[in-house]
């Protein structure tokens, strides 16, 4: 019997975090996607501490009106701009299990865009 949908996404989520580590030189940009939200973090593994955080659930970008993929760009150019504001030029990319596809690709165009280095 095949792996259940969770236990898929547990299993590459492993996976990936084999490759990427986030330093205090190059922290990981995790992106984590629900049905309706869409959350980005700037985390130092070596410490185990988030520096940054944004979601479409902040009042900023709540009150903005548009595809749940637009959103998510917003969302990415946001974390890009508080990461610019700390000195965080590069970052390892953390999809989080999900495809690279849709919103957590246009949350990463997003902050390409703003300026962020993967």
């Amino acid at each position: 019997m095949g792996l259940s949908k969770t236990e898929r996404k547990f299993r590459i989520r492993r996976r990936i975090r084999k490759v990427s580590f986030g330093t205090a030189e190059r922290p990981r940009l995790s992106v984590f996607r629900s049905n309706s939200e869409i959350y980005a973090q700037i985390i130092d593994d070596n410490k185990g501490e988030t520096l940054l955080s944004a979601s479409s659930r902040d009042k900023d970008l709540a009150k903005n009106k548009g595809t749940k993929s637009e959103l998510a760009a917003l969302v990415g150019k946001t974390i890009a701009e508080k990461c610019k504001e700390t000195g965080i030029e590069k970052v390892a990319f953390d999809r989080g299990g999900n495809l690279y596809h849709g919103r957590v690709k246009s949350l990463a165009d997003g902050a390409r865009e703003a300026g962020l280095k993967f």
